[in-house]
């Protein structure tokens, strides 16, 4: 790795650098397997016209191949194939790769060729390896993104490719993962759109730069809605070496009479880019039809990614939700029944044989991602069950029922799509700190990729207690995926979930049965207090929410506006008192004085009530008093009352005058 030794390099590395602040939608990492399908010959291809209805129809899982190709518009097929066909054409025409003028002549050696990266790519290789990611674990959630964008780009492509013999058809795109210890290898592999030579050089020759964005930009902006794919950036598939000393990427593209290349590279200053040789492969090293295959040789101080418990919690955690099967290769037990023999010994003949259940282990792929992302699909597509299971897997809440959940989608300037959900209890975490920093409750997602759960700034932490997901394309996230930036779009999206949250509290609160609401008071009730000190913004929209006891709600809860309702006429203000416990605040003399009077007066019986009812101050047109403070002439306050006064002192002197 080269070092910096002038001011021009370092310039240099700042400029390749800077990109981390980049919107989400001009940088989303995905090197490996960006099959643009474009050279240097088919960049002025015309943009392709494709509909969202044609797109969902070709997208359903029982529409067959040719059922769908048939859904596509005539203008559609003739551009794809065109755009195929310049492809195809241009790798065929080229004995010598015309690799782009920045990069230095490619070496031969016995049909090997060598190459030296870019210049730039020689220079930011150790960022991206030491600087860019700061968690090693990320390298498998940018591969299987990749290889989830190979899969999407050849379902898109496929629609017009010629199948005959239904072996598109048969070949559904897929992803597996396989760790080896014996040989220290890690691979994941898919059957996607594979790569021509030109694309292999080309997209993991050079950093930054995406066939992803290129993909999109050659099938034209209407087509854009209708793509699931996941990186636009381009430096997701060198996240590699985070954990690896040496990659291998072989592939196999999907257009006609492609043969299965390979690119290996240890992260120094060249890769090597050589046609396999069928002769010396064995039948599970071959790619039947197209797709990408990725060997990454472990460091030796990153051997726990070859555990398949450590994979597992991985794909779980940050490819749960991704479109195409992901399958594991892993051991798994199953118990059978088998004949005891040694306890069937004393058996008379006859008799039944005694059974005995052993464990019985077995290596294979199995399927990983079975769970549904249902805050893509519409409200009314969802039911309460689904929902209710959703929850409980997401959030590892097993033993609890969401009370309440909100599923939405905004659209406009910023688009994103979320599922809210008030837990039926507090969870664990929060029973001891209710602003455990630990607390993980909204994950965010992009086009069904986990990218955090811990960012600051999604929601205010008075609604720490909300569990969800948002699923955004335009989250201003740095290069890495790792670090939410604050921004015009950020600040959209918290509007529109705090919207959102308290939208479910005014239901829970209109609902007839009081309990619901009482359900939700106990347990959050404390959050919206915060939520008055805290957020000016929605302080107004929170204070009709807060409830408290009082001296006529008895053994009910009371809130301000039922207080208002209830004021006898003359009354100017909303009186309350502080002290520790409802019953031991009932008993203060200065209620009994207003009792007698006929106001209400609410109990402040927790640190936090008194802190929440002087940031509220006055409600409507009445103010907030406390009627304990020294000094405050309660009767003087009412004018019915002074009057009566003054009849009872003009009566008591004017006996005293007959008296005498």
């Amino acid at each position: 790795m080269k070092i910096f030794t002038s001011s021009a390099g370092y310039a240099s590395l700042l400029l390749a650098v800077c990109v981390t602040s980049f919107t989400f939608s001009s940088f989303q990492s995905s090197k490996l397997n960006s099959n643009a399908f474009v050279t240097h010959n088919s960049r002025s291809v015309t943009s392709t016209v494709f509909t969202a209805k044609n797109f969902a129809d070709c997208n359903k899982p029982t529409q067959t191949h040719r059922e769908a190709r048939d859904k596509i518009s005539l203008t559609t097929k003739e551009k794809l194939s065109k755009y195929n066909r310049a492809a195809t054409a241009d790798s065929n025409e080229r004995h010598v790769m015309d690799v782009d003028s920045e990069c230095v002549t490619a070496e031969k050696n016995n049909g090997k060729e060598t190459f030296e990266f870019q210049a730039e790519v020689g220079r930011v290789m150790d960022i991206i390896i030491n600087s860019l990611y700061s968690d090693k674990d990320i390298f498998l959630r940018e591969l299987v993104s990749n290889a989830a964008d190979a899969c999407d780009k050849k379902r898109f492509l496929s629609i017009t490719a010629p199948d005959k013999d239904n072996s598109i058809e048969n070949d559904r795109p897929q992803i597996w993962i396989k760790a080896n210890e014996d040989k220290n290898t890690l691979i994941i592999e898919d059957s996607g759109v594979g790569m021509t030579r030109d694309e292999l050089i080309n997209n993991l020759g050079r950093i930054a730069q995406s066939g992803t964005s290129k993909f999109l930009e050659a099938i034209g902006d209407t087509s854009k809605d209708n793509m699931n794919l996941i990186g636009q950036f381009g430096v997701g598939f060198y996240s590699s070496y985070l954990v690896a000393n040496k990659v291998e990427v072989v592939t196999k593209s999907m257009q006609p009479q492609s043969k299965q290349l390979r690119w290996e590279s240890d992260s120094g200053s060249s890769f090597t880019v050589f046609e396999d040789n069928d002769s010396d492969m064995d039948d599970d090293e071959k790619i039947k039809i197209s797709g990408t295959k990725i060997i990454l040789h472990i460091k030796e101080n990153s051997s726990k990614y070859l555990q398949q418990y450590t994979l597992s919690e991985l794909l779980m955690k940050y490819s749960e939700f991704i479109e195409f099967p992901i399958h594991l290769w892993k051991e798994t037990t199953e118990y059978i029944k088998e004949i005891d023999t040694e306890a069937s010994k004393s058996l008379k003949e006859g008799e039944e044989p005694k059974m005995k259940t052993v464990p019985k282990k077995t290596l294979g792929y199995n399927k990983l991602n079975n769970q549904k992302p249902i805050w893509l699909r519409s409200p009314k597509e969802v039911n309460q069950e689904e929902y209710e299971k959703f929850y409980k897997s997401s959030f590892r809440a097993a033993y609890d029922d969401p009370q309440k959940w909100a599923h939405f989608a905004l659209e406009g300037s910023v688009e994103f799509k979320a599922l809210l959900y008030i837990p039926g209890m507090l969870p664990f975490e929060l029973s001891k700190d209710m602003f455990d920093e630990n607390t993980r409750n909204i994950r965010l997602y992009v086009k069904r990729v986990f990218i955090n759960d811990k960012f600051e700034g999604i929601m205010p932490r008075w609604l720490n207690f909300i569990r969800g997901v948002v699923d955004s394309n335009d989250l201003p996230l740095n290069v890495s995926r790792e670090i939410l930036q604050r921004s015009r779009v950020l600040n959209i999206i918290n509007k529109k979930l705090v919207r959102k949250s308290l939208d479910m509290f005014r239901d829970l609160a209109s609902d007839i049965d009081e309990s619901k609401y009482n359900t939700f008071w106990n347990n959050f009730g404390k959050y919206l207090k915060v939520g008055v000190v805290e957020d000016q913004r929605n302080k107004e929209d929170i204070i009709p929410l807060l409830r408290f006891w009082s001296v006529k709600s008895g053994d009910k809860y009371t809130s301000l506006d039922a207080y208002v309702d209830e004021m006898p006429e003359g009354q100017k203000s909303i009186y309350y008192v502080s002290g520790e416990g409802k019953e031991k605040t009932k008993l203060q003399p200065v209620v009994e004085k207003l009792s007698s009077r006929g106001y209400d007066v609410l109990f402040m019986t927790e640190a936090l009530d008194e802190i929440t009812i002087e940031a509220v101050r006055k409600y409507k047109e009445f103010d907030i008093v406390d009627a304990s403070k020294e000094g405050l002439d309660i009767e003087e306050k009412d004018e019915n009352m002074k009057k009566k006064k003054r009849n009872l002192v003009r009566s008591i002197q004017k006996s005293s005058n007959t008296l005498r």
